[in-house]
Formats: C-alpha cells, structure tokens, sequence
C-alpha cells in the first residue's frame, strides 16, 4: 500500500480518537495495523517502523481510555518495540507515554516513572533544535509530572509541571495540523489540573483550570477532557452540582468521554447514588447509558 496512502488512513483514524468517535475507530483499527504491518514488513524501512509504531500508540491510547488495560499493555509494548527499530525518539516518546500510562492504571507507578522519565532524557537529548521535539519535550514533562502525581511523588510532580509550562511558553497556542504533541501553554495549564487533582489537592486543580476554555482545544476529545478533569476536581472537592455542571457539559461536546471512561462513569454512579435530586442527574445519566 503506498505510503500517502497509510498515512491519511493514520491521519483519518487519529481524527476519529480526537472527535471522540470510540466506535468507529474500534471498527477501522484492526485493518490498518495489518496494513501497516505488512508495509514494514515488505519495506524494511524506519519510517514504515515508525508508521506502525504510531498506529499501535493510537490502539493504545485508545484502549487506556475504555479501561482495556490488558490489551492495552501489549499494544503499548508492540508499539514501544517497533519506534525502537525505527530509531525515531518522537514515535519512542509517543509510544513510551502510552506505555507508562497503562502501567499506571495497573499499578505499577514505579516502573512508569522510569519508562517516562527516560523518554524526557532521549527527547531532550535531540537537542530540541526543532518545533516538533521542543513540543515532544513539553508533553514529556506534562507526563512525568502526571505520572509522579500518580505516585504520589509532590515535589517531583511539581517540579516536572513547572518545567513543562516554562517548555511550552514558546509554543504556539494553536499547533500545527500533524503535530504528533500539539501541546500548547493550555494544554499544559490542563495537565496541572490532573497533578494536583492526583495529588489529592481539588482547590489547587481547579485554580490551575481557573482560566481554562473550550475554545482553547482544537479538538473534541481535548474539550471534552477540559471538562471531565474540572469535574473530577469538583467531586474531590465535594461540590456536586459543579460536578454535574462540567460532566454535562463534557457529554454535550463528546459524550464517549463521559459515556466510555471507566473513571468517568464511577463518578456518574456516584452522582445517582449520593445526589439523585442535583440538577442535571438524570440527564447525565441518559447520556451516559446512550
């Protein structure tokens, strides 16, 4: 299959991820990594390797999301095994983030923060002479310090957030289309909503988000995550109907992050069982059962 080819149906599959478009993409995956899969094997090339590095991240990324962890793990190592052979340290980043995301989830945070911060190493180590690897180096740090939160690890969650929002200050607001880490300074100020709500700090999240909008995100899934991260902040912080105010203004932009998330959806339940009266429950509860 010609390499344009591949990469629209790369481009086209990541639009699903970033439109919320769980199913379908679900639908699309399996014939593009045999695709991609025969490429690098009929080629033998690092930029086919790196090709099919990218659409096992993608697989990854998108089964963290509906809590597949399992399937997750291994498409997280296919994914970090073939960058290698690639020697591309983006696609390894990329891959590297998906993998030390899942090994959270499995409660391995130890062994996270060591896969993510030998990824911000090799990135730094390109010397960061480029837009794209200045941007690689901004999400690198953004996961490190969620991952350190995780763990948590304060003062190198802090510490690692802080670099990040310096990294991103030359960073344009609104990426280029095709960026692999389209971090910008908002998408930096979103990740220290995550540190903080994971650092068991709900006030400091929410002033991290004080200024934060929809409009700042060019994508849906992005929005979407905006608001279930404010609204995990809320419900930290014991404030329901702010809880309900954000998860349903999520399920309105993109209702798969609401809808799929296991974590989302535990918050959900929790609404209906602790605040079924709160304005806004049972709408958000139809949303989520949709």
């Amino acid at each position: 299959m010609p390499a344009r080819t591949l990469d629209a149906r790369l481009t086209a599959a990541r639009g699903q991820f970033d439109a919320a478009a769980h199913a379908g993409l679900l639908r699309v995956l399996p014939g593009l990594l045999a695709d991609t899969h025969q490429a690098a094997a009929g080629s033998r090339r690092d930029l086919d390797y790196a090709r099919l590095s990218s659409a096992y991240t993608l697989v990854s990324q998108l089964l963290n999301k509906l809590g597949q962890y399992k399937q997750s793990r291994l498409t997280a190592d296919r994914a970090t095994l073939y960058a290698e052979v690639s020697g591309s340290p983006l696609a390894a980043a990329a891959a590297t983030r998906e993998l030390a995301a899942v090994l959270r989830h499995q409660g391995q945070e130890a062994a996270a923060q060591r896969h993510i911060e030998a990824a911000v190493a090799r990135v730094e180590a390109t010397g960061l002479t480029t837009d794209a690897q200045a941007s690689a180096f901004a999400q690198m740090l953004c996961s490190s310090a969620y991952t350190a939160a995780i763990a948590g690890d304060r003062d190198q969650a802090l510490a690692m957030i802080r670099e990040a929002a310096r990294a991103s200050r030359e960073l344009p607001d609104v990426p280029p289309a095709g960026r692999l880490f389209p971090v910008t300074p908002a998408s930096v100020d979103l990740y220290a909503v995550g540190v903080h709500w994971a650092l068991g700090d709900a006030g400091t999240a929410l002033e991290a988000g004080r200024n934060l909008h929809a409009s700042q995100f060019p994508t849906v899934e992005r929005k979407g995550r905006m608001h279930t991260d404010l609204a995990r902040a809320w419900w930290q912080r014991s404030k329901p109907e702010q809880t309900v105010g954000d998860l349903l203004a999520a399920a309105r932009l993109a209702p798969g992050e609401v809808r799929d998330r296991p974590a989302i959806r535990q918050i959900v339940d929790g609404l209906y069982a602790k605040h079924p009266h709160v304005s806004g429950v049972r709408e958000l509860i139809a949303a989520t059962a949709a």
